[in-house]
């Protein structure tokens, strides 16, 4: 990874935009502090619906009450008072 400052940057800038289409990541400083990060740019990945079809199900009580017992344990009471 490169760091460089702001000043070094703006000159350089075409140069280092294509080493970062190379792969290459440069961070850029401020006053020593680093301020921002070029890295190589990727385009994002588009999602499918129905790609998780056939993998993922929910069990037909999901949403069920929950027994008196596990129930008090959310409301602040505790496993002694069972």
């Amino acid at each position: 990874m490169l760091a460089l400052n702001l000043y070094d940057a703006k000159t350089q800038l075409s140069s280092l935009v294509d080493q970062a289409a190379a792969g290459a990541e440069i961070v850029i400083a401020k006053n020593g502090r680093p301020m921002a990060k070029l890295v190589p740019y990727r385009p994002a990945a588009r999602r499918r619906p129905g790609r998780g079809k056939g993998k993922i199900w929910i069990a037909a009580d999901f949403d069920a009450p929950l027994p008196a017992d596990l129930l008090a344990l959310f409301e602040g009471g505790s496993s002694a008072d069972l």
